[in-house]
């Protein structure tokens, strides 16, 4: 059972939300928020699995509430659920530790699936919204990686390590990186996590976003 916290400014949707959720077999809402704040208090409390958040709240946005509770409670993954497709607002959260940006016209069975998916460690952006990661400048993406110092761990990877980051970085899930490269799951899995602790990464997000700074996708 998959342990859910819903995240919402508007007690409307968070009530419809809880209706639906309540229906999937393997979903269990215990809590609910309605701002980032008051979301750091209940993950706190409630020990979710995944915490479904809103991105415009008032007192603390989603974006923020991320990225503490990503900081304070790093077994619990967060999927951003919201109406705004904005590339700025993807690009934050998922910096901040977020491990998906659906938007709220998500069919009922993707966002379950979703959901699942998430609480595995996968990460889940929405049609559309990983495109606009990959290929449009923002204000809120960092500058190119030029310091030698800071590329060099980068460098240091291995030809299999800096495959493997790439299809990372294109969204690819293990299973499909052991299908491209021909090797076993397992395998992809300790490659990936000797690659988070050379780069001194936290999980795939971080990997998939700090990767385009330094142009392993290309």
């Amino acid at each position: 059972m998959i342990r859910l916290l819903l995240v919402d400014d508007q007690d409307l949707i968070r009530r419809g939300l809880k209706a639906l959720l309540g229906t999937a077999p393997d979903l269990e809402v215990v809590g609910e928020a309605g701002n980032g704040q008051e979301a750091i208090t209940m993950v706190d409390q409630l020990k979710p699995d995944v915490v479904l958040m809103d991105v415009r709240m008032p007192v603390t946005d989603g974006v923020a509430g991320t990225r503490q509770i990503c900081q304070q409670f790093p077994d619990v993954k967060v999927l951003m659920l919201t109406t705004f497709d904005d590339q700025e607002y993807v690009t934050q959260a998922l910096q901040a530790g977020a491990s998906g940006y659906l938007l709220k016209d998500t069919p009922f069975d993707e966002l379950t699936q979703a959901i699942a998916l998430v609480h595995k460690g996968y990460t889940q952006i929405g049609p559309g919204l990983a495109t606009q990661v990959l290929t449009q400048p923002s204000p809120a993406t960092p500058s190119p990686v030029t310091d030698p110092e800071e590329l060099k761990p980068w460098l240091a990877l291995s030809e299999r390590e800096k495959d493997i980051v790439r299809l990372v970085a294109q969204g690819y899930s293990n299973r499909e990186i052991s299908q491209s490269l021909h090797i076993a799951e397992k395998t992809v899995k300790n490659y990936l996590t000797n690659i988070l602790s050379q780069l001194d990464l936290r999980d795939r997000t971080q990997l998939a976003i700090a990767s385009l700074k330094v142009g392993f996708p290309e």
